[in-house]
């Protein structure tokens, strides 16, 4: 596995990243369907209020726990913010939970990371070039996972 240098997104692909937030913002998240939530979260330093629009990496249906990750690593704000302060809201399509964020361990990470590589071959290795990742064997997915790419828990509350 090999680590590209990570540039800032800027530009066309920026807009793309924010436009699913626009939709939940005009009340349309709901047409993202359960590949995305809405996370709210609160300002580790501001206190403000904070949106962020993420994809789900899995969903545990028997608990109605969802998976995130932190795809730009562990200096995030959305991240830093739900460590802060784990008690949240979540919209998944139309729905709307209360949920508090709880982190994987590295290894559970590591894991996630090779089980999301497996359902979405395509998507993680295109999620894996975009962070700056050059991934093709589970071992370096799981690498990656346990050591770049935290994963988090939200489960309801």
């Amino acid at each position: 596995m090999t680590q590209t240098n990570r540039k800032p997104v800027t530009g066309l692909k920026k807009f793309f990243f924010r436009a699913p937030l626009f939709l939940y913002r005009i009340g349309l998240g709901g047409l993202l369907g359960h590949r995305f939530l809405l996370l709210n979260h609160t300002g580790r330093k501001s206190g403000q209020p904070r949106q962020t629009v993420l994809e789900v990496v899995n969903h545990d249906k028997s608990t109605d726990t969802y998976f995130i990750a932190s795809g730009f690593g562990k200096k995030s704000d959305w991240y830093l913010n739900i460590l802060a302060h784990p008690k949240t809201n979540i919209q998944v399509g139309w729905r709307k939970l209360a949920v508090t964020a709880v982190p994987l361990t590295p290894e559970q990470s590591g894991q996630a990371m090779v089980d999301y590589a497996r359902r979405y071959p395509t998507a993680a290795k295109n999620l894996s070039k975009i962070l700056g990742f050059a991934v093709s064997t589970e071992d370096e997915y799981r690498k990656v996972g346990r050591d770049s790419i935290p994963f988090i828990a939200l489960e309801p509350r």
